[in-house]
């Protein structure tokens, strides 16, 4: 465990030694990866959009049962069983609830006043001022090169006018893998980072060897941004999916998102209209096809396919544009030793005014 401690609004407000924050990641932000995070001083955050109720409970306490220090759990807002879930962050005391999309002043203030620390992600000014409002303790900006779906804003111009625009602790997400993405955040204000492919490529990820070669094998210029698996843009590797998808016309990519739709259907017990409903809720006001509909609604099981099943071919590899800069596989307590050394050597290779 790292020596080198930068003490930030975030270290004080969530009590981690390091301004680190290992993203959400649906299928591989499970119980192993986040344990080790925060068993390395940063903050571990477990996705719970791909697991039942049941299941999420079953993994905060693995994770309780492997380290006492903090750690997070990230959900869906819009979610169904958004309400049960709070439930179960606040039964069972985890530190940090953070959202994809923002949560109710309702929903803030039950966790709240339950002493749990809030941190929506937000893509934009205007929602990091609606949830500062709404009593949001911290606010996790990802700028455009960051992985999944993303915006169009790079993080050098969206963090700076999100430190500006709030006084809640800022942390920066999107096109961060070490010491001088840190030490460059903190100038522009932000209180810590928070990455998401670099944890991913590591050894305590889950993730399949198979798929984790393929990451690492990636050139910056392979990781694209596309609209063809659920009509919104999502940061991804280019895999044969995404290259067919791409390629295809509208009748080709309705058969295709059909197939993969069935084998959801299957795989989660859903029905039809249930999986309609879903990808229709998905649209955030955009002019889907009903091929982008029946992907939307079956994202997911597109990410389990590589995430967890290995299989790079038919699955969508959720990748920030770092993967290209991205060449080992260190452990969490590596990576997290390493990125705050960098960061000290960095500061110390400043300049000093004279």
């Amino acid at each position: 465990m790292s020596d080198v401690t930068i003490s930030t609004p975030l270290t004080e407000l969530v009590g981690v030694r390091h301004p680190l924050v290992q993203t959400g990641m649906g299928w591989v932000a499970g119980p192993r990866l986040v344990s080790a995070t925060a068993a390395a001083g940063a903050l571990g955050i477990l996705a719970s959009a791909t697991m039942t109720v049941e299941q999420l409970r079953s993994a905060v306490r693995e994770v309780k049962s492997r380290t006492d220090a903090p750690f997070g759990v990230n959900l869906r807002a819009d979610a169904g069983d958004a309400a049960e879930r709070v439930g179960i962050i606040i039964d069972e005391g985890v530190r940090v609830a953070s959202f994809a999309l923002a949560p109710s002043r309702e929903l803030i203030a039950r966790l709240k006043d339950a002493g749990v620390v809030v941190i929506p992600s937000i893509g934009a000014k205007r929602h990091a001022e609606k949830v500062a409002a709404w009593g949001a303790d911290a606010v996790l900006v990802q700028g455009g090169e960051g992985g999944g779906h993303t915006g169009s804003v790079a993080t050098t111009v969206l963090l700076p006018q999100i430190v500006d625009a709030v006084d809640i602790p800022v942390i920066a997400a999107g096109g961060f893998r070490d010491g001088r993405g840190l030490v460059a955040a903190l100038a522009y204000g932000a209180a810590g980072i928070a990455m998401g492919t670099r944890f991913l490529l590591t050894s305590d990820s889950t993730v399949p060897d198979a798929v984790k070669a393929r990451y690492l094998a990636a050139a910056v210029g392979d990781v694209t941004v596309t609209t063809k698996v659920d009509g919104l843009p999502h940061r991804m590797l280019r895999t044969e999916l995404v290259e067919a998808l791409e390629r295809s016309g509208r009748a080709s990519a309705l058969l295709m998102a059909v197939r993969h739709a069935a084998a959801f259907r299957r795989d989660s017990g859903m029905s039809w209209p249930q999986m309609v409903r879903d990808g229709l809720a998905m649209k955030h006001g955009k002019d889907l096809t009903w091929s982008q509909i029946l992907l939307a609604a079956n994202t997911p099981m597109l990410l389990k396919a590589s995430m967890v099943e290995g299989r790079t071919d038919l699955g969508v590899m959720a990748s920030g544009q770092v993967a290209g800069l991205i060449e080992d596989l260190p452990s969490c307590a590596e990576l997290v030793d390493r990125v705050m050394t960098e960061a000290q050597a960095a500061i110390r290779a400043l300049p000093v005014p004279d």
